[in-house]
This record gives structure tokens, C-alpha cells and sequence, in this order.
């Protein structure tokens, strides 16, 4: 069971494991042992997820989620099966969230009188510069 946050809940059903060899460095180790892990959760299927987050989730741009709105992390940073496990674990958790945060409404203000004039005088003190260049009348 993955706890994402008081009110939200994903069951270890839902959640798909696979266990494969881990590229790059590590010597015999490497070959031996299949630490690596492909961890495959569908969006769609889920049944612990409110239909707004899985909106949201579907919006989001990662490479981690497929166009068939499965998402897929791969995680072999550690020699450890079970810490690779946990890593992929805590990404799909902190993906989530993500999505779950809800955007700040933006509040339109107007500009100052201040920051108006002060525009309005940086404009002319270009314009200045730039009439300086011209050649110059007799």
C-alpha cells in the first residue's frame, strides 16, 4: 500500500513490479542479480484515484507516462533490489502529489503611478539617446 496523502490511498495491487538486470557498471553483480525495477501503474484502472487527479495526471508532460496513460519508472540507481524498489515507489508518490497541488489563482493588479512614470521616463530617456545619434544639424 502506497500512503500519498491523508485522504488518498493507493493498494499494492494496483501498483505492477518488474525486476530486471540493471545496465552500466557493477561487474559480476551486475549480471547475476536482477536489481532494477519497472514499476507500471494505469491511470485508467485505478480505482483509488479520484477522477479529478487522474485528469490531472493524464495532463501531465513527463516522460515517465506512457500515451496509453500508464506511468513507468525505472529505477536502478542502487545495488539494492529493495531500495530500487523503494526509489520507484517514492517517485510515483512525489508524481502524484505533484499533480494533486492545487495552482494558485492569480490575482491581476494594476500598475502603480509610480512604476507607471517611471515607464513612461525610461522611454523617453531611450528615445533621447536615440535622437543623439542622428547627425548632427549646423
Amino acid at each position: 500500500m502506497l500512503i500519498i496523502s491523508s485522504t488518498i490511498t493507493i493498494p499494492a495491487p494496483e501498483i505492477d513490479m518488474q525486476f530486471i538486470r540493471a545496465q552500466g557498471a557493477g561487474g559480476q553483480h551486475v549480471n547475476k542479480t536482477s536489481t532494477a525495477v519497472h514499476l507500471f501503474f494505469d491511470i485508467h484502472a485505478s480505482k483509488a484515484l479520484p477522477a479529478y487527479l487522474k485528469q490531472r495526471l493524464l495532463k501531465l508532460r513527463d516522460h515517465r507516462l506512457s500515451p496509453s496513460g500508464k506511468i513507468i519508472i525505472k529505477s536502478q540507481d542502487s545495488r539494492s533490489q529493495e531500495m530500487n524498489r523503494q526509489a520507484a515507489l517514492e517517485q510515483l508518490k512525489q508524481m502524484i502529489q505533484e499533480a494533486n497541488k492545487q495552482q494558485k489563482k492569480r490575482i491581476a493588479t494594476k500598475p502603480t503611478r509610480a512604476s507607471k512614470r517611471r515607464r513612461m521616463d525610461a522611454k523617453t530617456q531611450k528615445g533621447q539617446i536615440k535622437k543623439l545619434r542622428g547627425k548632427p544639424t549646423l
